[in-house]
């Protein structure tokens, strides 16, 4: 891709990962971008570099409109290295570049890189950079999602450079929100926003809510958020503001998804009464098989549910291992705001569903039980049992999503 000029004289000057499927364990079937920014002033400065793997892009991109040798400054809003670990390779090209940082992100820059041979500035919140005809105005956001972060507002041309803020992963050709809708469909730029909130951003909403009320109380005016991934918000940025508030409000679905993992089909077997328990009550219902997804799916799903069913079979006395895995990497997102239970057939000697439950209540989750549990294969009776299971569950989904 070529450069994209974004505002008069700013320009997106990234990368697109069209291939990579796996992003530290966050599975990213639509691939990414990483995207960083050239603002082409009296002081030519560049916020953000790019993963590594793609330095030589950006830097053919800023070569398409400044001889890199003339950029000023360099903003680093965050420094995982998907965007800052090409800073070695793109501070030869441009070694008389002053850096702007975070205190948090300069102690963190040190041990990534030797940034003795750099000059580099710490800024704080509410710090500015006049570059000739643009102000950047430097916004602290510590734990939006490292200690580190912080965004760029571009007061003249109403430009929040957000970071991994309102990002998403898609590899895409188009760079804005409305070029996205034409090709595609609203909802999947949509599913990209809830998935990319709930694998990464789940636990920061009330950081995040507070961040977008300091905003409104400074009075910024947007018109346009740039982040470090996906597109860019153009044609309604406040689009992407009112969901981030209704995420982090804990807005969900009337739904119930059932997540589960099988060993001999008996818990497979369950899913089938309690879904129909669940769909009797007027309540819309979605099962997942855990070795058949993704993780960062069924956490997604997890988190557009108001309701969740965890089922597992019983092997020496604990849980199944993929539901294991999942509870406990739920349980670090710590979720809020969402009504959980659990069901599971076991052999000789019952233990998982107990061990779900106690995960559940340690994340703070409203549960519904006793959960159902059978030996062996469920019988007709079980299959009753799982039946009216479902349907109070739903029935307590909706006493529960009530309150929202």
């Amino acid at each position: 891709m070529k450069p994209v000029e974004i505002k008069p004289d700013i320009f997106w000057v990234g990368a697109i990962d069209w291939g990579i499927r796996d992003f530290h364990g966050y599975i990213t079937q639509n691939g990414t971008t990483y995207n960083n920014y050239l603002i082409n002033d009296k002081q030519v400065t560049l916020v953000d570099t790019v993963k590594h793997d793609f330095d030589m892009v950006t830097i053919g991109n800023i070569r398409r409109i400044v001889d890199p040798s003339k950029v000023t400054n360099l903003v680093i809003n965050h420094i995982e290295p998907d965007h800052a670990s090409g800073i070695g390779t793109v501070m030869k090209y441009m070694p008389d570049a002053t850096i702007y940082i975070s205190e948090k992100g300069k102690k963190g820059l040190d041990r990534y890189c030797d940034t003795s041979r750099w000059t580099m500035k710490v800024v704080k919140n509410g710090d500015t950079l006049n570059t000739g005809r643009y102000t950047l105005t430097f916004l602290e956001t510590p734990m939006l999602h490292w200690p580190d972060s912080m965004v760029t507002y571009v007061k003249e041309a109403k430009l929040l450079i957000s970071q991994d803020a309102f990002g998403q992963h898609i590899a895409t050709s188009s760079r804005f929100d409305d070029e996205f809708t034409e090709c595609h469909s609203e909802f999947e730029l949509n599913d990209a926003v809830v998935d990319y909130y709930a694998n990464i951003l789940m636990p920061f909403g009330q950081l995040i809510k507070s961040k977008i009320e300091e905003i409104v109380r400074l009075g910024i005016e947007i018109d346009m958020i740039a982040p470090d991934h996906g597109i860019i918000w153009r044609k309604d940025p406040g689009k992407i503001i009112r969901m981030y508030l209704d995420m982090a409000g804990g807005k969900a679905e009337q739904q119930v998804v059932i997540i589960y993992d099988t060993m001999w089909h008996s818990t497979e077997l369950m899913t089938i009464p309690i879904m129909k328990g669940i769909k009797d009550e007027g309540v819309d219902c979605k099962v997942i098989k855990l070795r058949a997804t993704p993780m960062s799916v069924a956490i997604k799903e997890f988190w557009r549910s108001r309701g969740c069913l965890v089922g597992t079979p019983t092997i020496n006395n604990v849980m199944f291992p993929s539901v294991s895995e999942f509870l406990h990497h739920l349980g670090g997102l710590r979720p809020k705001n969402r009504i959980a239970g659990a069901f599971g057939s076991f052999g000789w000697g019952g233990g998982a569903v107990k061990e779900a439950y106690e995960l559940l209540k340690h994340m703070g989750l409203e549960v519904v039980e006793p959960g159902v549990q059978v030996l062996y294969k469920p019988s007709v009776d079980d299959e009753n049992q799982c039946y009216e299971f479902g349907r109070t569950f739903a029935q307590r989904v909706k006493e529960y999503n009530a309150k929202f």
